[in-house]
């Protein structure tokens, strides 16, 4: 089992090397062309995106992780004030409906 592990990582890494082998033909062949030269800086972008700092990465994250607490703080804050009106709106009704059996008592009394 181990030997046969170690074969498929080995054939793994082999395709690897020939893929990067093939790769680098291409560039080589490309790079006499506009497009070939378009594609190399692509391809140099890409690679800078790849290798950014770790430090970037996690200043990255960082910043996500405190835009969404930022998005749930203000989420909360509207249910806070949906909750609020609920309660006034129902306090308003409550009142509003013993002001009118005050008054039918009132009524009641004359």
């Amino acid at each position: 089992r181990q030997t046969e592990r170690e074969t498929e990582t080995q054939t793994e890494r082999d395709r690897q090397k020939d893929k990067e082998r093939d790769r680098q033909r291409e560039r080589e062949r490309d790079r006499g062309t506009e497009t070939g030269r378009q594609r190399e800086t692509h391809r140099e972008r890409h690679r800078e995106r790849e290798t950014k700092t770790d430090r970037e990465r996690d200043r990255d994250t960082d910043r996500e992780r405190q835009t969404e607490r930022q998005r749930e703080r203000q989420t909360e804050g509207e249910r806070e004030r949906q909750r609020d009106r609920d309660r006034k709106t129902e306090r308003d009704t409550q009142r509003e409906t013993q002001r009118e059996r005050d008054k039918d008592r009132q009524r009641e009394r004359q």
